[in-house]
Parts: C-alpha cells; sequence; structure tokens
C-alpha cells in the first residue's frame, strides 16, 4: 500500500500506520503538518520522498497538537531538517516538555471508541522527546502559503487542537478535530466532549468542500453536499 497519497496538486497524506501526517508544497519549502508517534522519522522521510520530494525541503514543521501520536518524532525530525516549528499557545508548553496528555482525558462513548481505545490507547505512551516551538499560531491567522493557510483554533480534543483551512483548494485539514474510521465520528479521547461538538459544528460553518482527518479517510464531496455540511449534519444529531 502506498504510502503517501496525493490530495490536491500541492497537498500529499502521508500514511504513519495508525495516524496520518499531511505534505503541503509551498512557495517557501515544504510544511510538514504532524509527524507520527516516537521513532516514525524514518517512515516520515520514506513517504516524503515517495511523493517526490526531497525531506531536506523541509522548512516549517506545524503540529496541530500536543497529543503523542501527532508529536512524537517532532524534535528528530526538526533536529534533521533544521525545520521550524509552530503550535497554539495552549499546547506549546506542553510540547516544550515533551507532554502528549492533560488530565482529564477521556474516552468518547460507543462501542468502536472503546475497542480503539482499550487495544491501542489505553497502555501506550503519551511522553515524547521535547522541542522548542519558534512560533505560536494566531486563531484566524492565515499563514502565507499555498494561496493562504487560514488557522482554526478547534479545542475540546485539546485545548491546543488547530484545524487548518486551505482556502484557495476549499479543503479543511481536521486534523483530530473528529475522526472519518468506519464513518464520521468523536476522536476516541477527548479532554472535554461537549466542547469537542461545539468546535466542530463551528468549523463546519467554514466554506470547505473536502476535509482530510489525523485518523481515517479522507471526506470527499457528495452530491450536493460538501464536506462541511456533512460534518454539520453528522454532529448535530449526536449529543
Amino acid at each position: 500500500m502506498a504510502n503517501s497519497v496525493q490530495i490536491t496538486p500541492r497537498l500529499w497524506q502521508l500514511k504513519l500506520g495508525m495516524v496520518d501526517s499531511y505534505l503541503l508544497d509551498t512557495e517557501d519549502g515544504l510544511l510538514l503538518l504532524d509527524t507520527g508517534y516516537p521513532n516514525s522519522a524514518d517512515k516520515i522521510f520514506a513517504a516524503v520522498r515517495e511523493s517526490g520530494h526531497d525531506p531536506a525541503r523541509i522548512r516549517h514543521l506545524l503540529l496541530t497538537h500536543c497529543h503523542v501520536d501527532h508529536a512524537g518524532s517532532a524534535a528528530e525530525v526538526r533536529r534533521r531538517t533544521g525545520g521550524r516549528t509552530y503550535a497554539h499557545a495552549a499546547d506549546a508548553a506542553f510540547i516544550t516538555q515533551g507532554a502528549g496528555e492533560r488530565s482529564g482525558t477521556t474516552r468518547s462513548p460507543g462501542i468502536m471508541a472503546g475497542l480503539v481505545y482499550f487495544f491501542f490507547i489505553r497502555n501506550a505512551r503519551t511522553s515524547y522527546e521535547p522541542l522548542p516551538v519558534d512560533q505560536l499560531l494566531t486563531p484566524g491567522e492565515v499563514l502565507p502559503w499555498a494561496g493562504g493557510l487560514e488557522v482554526i483554533h478547534a479545542p475540546g480534543h485539546c485545548a491546543g487542537q488547530v484545524a487548518l483551512l486551505l482556502r484557495q483548494d476549499r479543503l479543511l485539514i481536521a486534523a483530530d478535530l473528529c475522526s472519518h474510521v468506519m464513518g464520521l465520528g468523536y476522536s476516541v479521547v477527548n479532554e472535554d466532549l461537549a466542547l469537542a461538538r461545539q468546535s466542530i459544528l463551528r468549523v463546519a460553518e467554514y466554506p470547505f468542500e473536502r476535509a482530510v482527518f489525523g485518523h481515517g479517510d479522507a471526506l470527499n464531496e457528495r452530491v450536493n453536499e460538501r464536506a462541511n455540511q456533512q460534518l454539520q449534519e453528522k454532529f448535530a444529531r449526536l449529543s
């Protein structure tokens, strides 16, 4: 199975097993979004090369939140590329300490969430090699890459969780805002489930036709129903 899947002319999904990273080709080198679990750097660089890019061109490293499955290999990637790191202020202190979970984080309801939590998360490590955050992300700012990359703060799953809107491509990089494994659903764990739902519904008001996630498949436009509308329809029904 391919470890690199092209999503748009400038965006690639890097498959790292249980979690995905994303690679954006910008006017200022490559932007890597998230880094998977610890010890994933070699797998990331292999997927980058499979996408047709040179890992040495990675100039930016954006962490959507502090969890170990998204920031676990960030220190190694930064060391090998010299990439500038970005994260939301609410999670920056955790990243600089290598801490991947806040107290009070609980699993979401449902059989599937329970099974994934029991087999893959319950006893997994929550720490990783710490690294500095070079630049704090500001909600609403538009990073000057690929036609504008808008930062959307979306707490609930994690206090510093951000989603990114590729304005020109009308595509949402949702990270762990929610998941799309066997259908749309909450992320397996959340710090505040009610707040997570509020964030999902608020993000669904943005104009995107497709969405990609840290866990699961891309959400594509259906007949007369864009991805943002599908999020609205699904989570408006959930409590």
